[in-house]
């Protein structure tokens, strides 16, 4: 056979090849049957999609570095910061018990306020309302630390996030964005994560977009990321003017791409590529 069509076999077998562990891959992914209405049969957590060796470091408490921020957490949540002389502890004391459950449903609804709040803005609201301390910078060390260690207490427990109610036009706003095209690529969210899911681009594996890890530890970045991190840096994938982290925008489209993964397990700090 001549080197050109030796060639040209070889990239055809090679390709094949690639088909078959993507079948495979995908064929022992596990999720949990979704609600009635919900617009996935399975809903499939991005562990899933991700490989072995990713998920062996990710399920190593010893291995996986997301918790050396949970560890630096623990000590802050002790420390008295503030004119009120207060530590995160004198109001809520233990949080392995005090914050059981609440990373599992946020974003929830502020009666106060008016509108949801997710756990970063809740974080800062008891800074400098409860304790009187400055509130912490977005994609700072010290609130995507808190966030992870706070989001770590309900480890393993379903995402329970409430949609109706007063969510009920927030969880709308949120949906009408997930399906908006954006930027000079014209692509919305569910492009890639609903219509596109489980297929290979860019070596690695679109995954269903679910948000139950966050935030997580991207390899890619060697540090911990914030979901509206996430948010915006997909829209700038797609070449297109992103909103601003913890906006109204951004918190509708949390709001909503939370509730496409109820029930999933939160697994923060995940791990990521």
């Amino acid at each position: 056979m001549a080197p050109r069509y030796v060639g040209i076999a070889a990239a055809i077998v090679a390709a094949a090849s690639i088909a078959t562990v993507a079948f495979a891959e995908e064929a022992e992914r596990k999720g949990i049957p979704a609600p009635p209405g919900h617009v996935f049969k399975t809903i499939i957590s991005g562990y899933e999609f991700r490989s072995k060796e990713t998920r062996a470091l990710q399920d190593d408490d010893l291995e996986n570095p997301g918790f050396l921020a949970v560890e630096r957490a623990a000590d802050v949540w002790k420390k008295v910061e503030g004119s009120e002389g207060k530590s995160c502890m004198s109001c809520h004391g233990e949080a392995e018990t005090s914050m059981k459950g609440v990373g599992a449903a946020m974003p929830k609804w502020d009666d106060r306020l008016k509108k949801p709040v997710n756990l970063e803005q809740r974080i800062n609201i008891c800074r400098s309302e409860h304790m009187k301390a400055e509130p912490w910078k977005f994609k700072s060390q010290e609130l995507t630390d808190m966030t992870t260690f706070v989001r770590y207490q309900s480890h393993g427990m379903p995402v329970t996030v409430k949609t109706d109610g007063p969510m009920s036009p927030w969880f709308e706003r949120g949906k009408q964005i997930y399906y908006t095209r954006y930027g000079q690529l014209d692509l919305a969210c569910e492009s890639c994560h609903e219509r596109n899911n489980g297929k290979f681009m860019r070596a690695d594996f679109l995954s269903q977009g679910q948000t139950n890890g966050f935030p997580t530890y991207r390899l890619r970045d060697q540090r911990l990321v914030p979901l509206h991190e996430r948010f915006e840096g997909c829209m700038f994938d797609v070449r297109a003017e992103p909103f601003k982290p913890l906006s109204d925008e951004f918190l509708a489209l949390e709001l909503y791409v939370a509730w496409r993964g109820i029930g999933l397990p939160v697994e923060t700090p995940s791990v990521r590529n």
